[in-house]
């Protein structure tokens, strides 16, 4: 790894979105746990954000509970005395149970101080998708609508049959509404793709392993794997530049550059690349339904001097797709951020359930903290986008902590449930072991996943 070549401003920023963004989502599903035990009158001894093994950060006791931030970021955690935890704390459970500890609270109240760290989960996705959709809307291109088709940005894609210019209205025969749900869908299908190409319809057969394709060939990019297919089209140009002192004006659309068709911009930037600085270009362009040709140099910065329009709503105005914006008022985001947060639960079992299948190679993909902080903005703090992935963030947490493993919120629900079906308490001594086994898994995961962004392990 050339550690020159890390732009560490952008690592910097991403590291920061990420630690805020898990601060937030720890501090609550922990509170969740917390104001449930106080509800119920257990005692609650700690409430740290991150672990404090050895020493922590900060702490300060306040009444009966002891605040603090530890100095290992892997999550959060509460202290709720009479419980088998991950302090492992056996020395009070040798005492007789006291009215205030977890242990001699009825299964029921358990049951919900268990699950009160994945409801304030849940509730807080609400919130937040809610809160996007009232203060910056809803944005989406339809799928339908797209003029030229899509872009596909990675060598894979040809080799699946896909085409730059197809037309995708279904997956595995459902429709496809919206451009952001293209990737999702074919990311997720189990059989086929259905394109519109050259005016007919036709079905593209899908590998199980596509997911584990992908991760071994895709280049490590910022560009998206799809993306709207669009003219080059001269949005603005400088009248100091070669381009515009050879006759390119405001307007013009290239159509070819040398002997190449050049009439959309992944083409274009294709052949851009190749080209030596300084040589002589003719640009084919279009300008008022006729063609004409200009003689020009390509500079030495490799740049002819125009710039495109990049934003969608000049994309929709120039008749290249359409772009819808959504404005939601207070009550009507409500129910619409529902209904989202319960898209992406969908979504994301899904991919749950294709990491689960080695057959379809999605383990290859599992990803630590390296990869959750990739998502966000390197550029700028981009709020919209920060509430976005936070959200998301929140519901992943809430599933996970879900599952019926050993040290998480679900291994406990799991012995609870059993024990108000059965009537028989597990033992203090198999919940301890339980505990131990349920960390031991959670920690290989979590090696396993960081080495698997670091070393490609899993691929």
């Amino acid at each position: 790894m050339n550690l020159l070549a890390i732009d560490w401003s952008s690592v910097g920023l991403k590291a920061a979105q990420l630690l805020l963004s898990l601060s937030i989502l720890v501090i609550l599903h922990e509170f969740g746990h917390y104001i449930t035990a106080k509800w119920f009158k257990c005692r609650v001894e700690k409430f740290y954000l991150f672990f404090d093994p050895y020493f922590s950060i900060f702490k300060k006791k306040i009444g009966e509970t002891e605040y603090g931030i530890g100095w290992l970021p892997l999550g959060g955690y509460v202290k709720i005395a009479g419980m088998v935890d991950e302090s492992m704390d056996k020395e009070q459970l040798k005492q007789p149970a006291q009215d205030w500890e977890f242990r001699s609270k009825p299964a029921w109240q358990r049951l919900i101080i268990m699950l009160g760290g994945i409801i304030v989960n849940v509730l807080l996705a609400f919130v937040i998708y809610s809160m996007i959709l009232m203060v910056w809307g809803e944005k989406n291109i339809k799928a339908d609508s797209l003029k030229y088709g899509v872009a596909f940005n990675d060598p894979l894609f040809k080799d699946l049959g896909f085409q730059n210019g197809d037309k995708i209205i279904a997956v595995d025969g459902k429709p496809v509404v919206e451009f952001t749900d293209i990737l999702k869908k074919i990311l997720l299908v189990d059989s086929n793709v259905t394109v519109i190409r050259n005016g007919q319809q036709q079905n593209l057969k899908m590998p199980v392993d596509l997911i584990g394709k992908l991760i071994e060939k895709r280049k490590k990019s910022e560009q998206p794997l799809i993306s709207p297919r669009v003219p080059v089209m001269v949005l603005a140009i400088s009248d100091t530049s070669i381009a515009y002192k050879n006759g390119l004006r405001k307007s013009d659309r290239i159509m070819g550059v040398n002997a190449f068709n050049t009439e959309y911009r992944d083409d274009y930037e294709k052949v851009m690349m190749d080209m030596k600085k300084g040589a002589p270009i003719v640009l084919k362009v279009s300008r008022n339904d006729s063609f004409i040709l200009i003689n020009t140099t390509l500079p030495e910065d490799s740049r002819i001097g125009f710039s495109s329009p990049n934003q969608p709503e000049q994309f929709d105005s120039l008749g290249v797709y359409d772009y819808v914006e959504k404005k939601y008022g207070f009550f009507a985001a409500i129910p619409a951020g529902i209904k989202r947060a319960g898209d992406e639960l969908s979504f994301y079992i899904d991919q749950f359930k294709k990491i689960l299948s080695p057959s379809t190679g999605a383990y290859k993909g599992v990803g630590g903290f390296k990869s959750m902080g990739s998502v966000f903005s390197g550029t700028g703090w981009d709020w919209e986008h920060f509430w976005t992935i936070t959200a998301f963030f929140s519901i992943v947490l809430a599933f996970m902590n879900l599952l019926p493993i050993p040290a998480l919120d679900g291994g406990h629900v799991l012995f609870t449930l059993i024990e108000m079906i059965t009537r028989r308490k597990p033992s203090e001594k198999f919940l301890e072991y339980a505990q131990i086994v349920g960390m031991i898994l959670l920690l290989s995961l979590m090696l396993y996943a960081n080495g698997n962004d670091w070393f490609g392990w899993g691929k």
